[in-house]
């Protein structure tokens, strides 16, 4: 089980964090995740590989989390307390807000089914059809959504942070 956390561990947190977007709820999840491949380690039947098998386990505990009660609250009480405590104008928040253009940022603010498959496409390199078996969709959700996402990534970032992301 140890070989299996130092080989996998990294890389499940952060999958999950691009879907949490806290890196200590990142490393609660992939803890959840190891305990229930511990727990149901015999009911893996190498269909898929470990690390697809641990990556869907990832994904369900994040779509877990992100649907949670405890998680939207948490967001709520967040936002409230940032808006109280900031001390920054309006003017002030939306210009910082503006300033932060990186790609990375543009895809964390998608929708939750646009940017998971970006990143799983992308920074993961798994393929649509991997995908489509992660999240339990067909392959042509799958590319549909990716080329969504796409579209959704054009219009908010700049042309030279698109060029990196043509299509294939």
């Amino acid at each position: 089980m140890k070989k299996i956390m130092d080989s996998h561990g990294e890389y499940l947190i952060r999958l999950a964090y691009f879907y949490v977007k806290d890196w200590a709820t990142a490393e609660d999840i992939m803890q959840e995740v190891f305990i229930s491949y511990y727990r149901k380690s015999a009911q893996f039947e190498n269909r898929a590989s470990l690390k697809t098998y641990l990556s869907k386990i990832t994904v369900n505990k994040c779509r877990d989390h992100l649907r949670s009660w405890k998680n939207k609250r948490s967001l709520f009480s967040n936002s409230i307390s940032g808006l109280i405590s900031s001390g920054k104008s309006p003017e002030e928040t939306l210009e910082q807000h503006t300033n932060q253009s990186n790609l990375t940022n543009k895809i964390l603010e998608l929708p939750i089914k646009y940017r998971e498959v970006i990143l799983l496409f992308y920074y993961q390199e798994f393929t649509s059809k991997e995908i489509s078996e992660l999240l339990n969709c067909s392959e042509n959700t799958v590319k549909t959504r990716l080329r969504r996402a796409k579209d959704l990534l054009r219009e908010k970032a700049d042309l030279k942070e698109w060029e990196g992301m043509q299509d294939e």
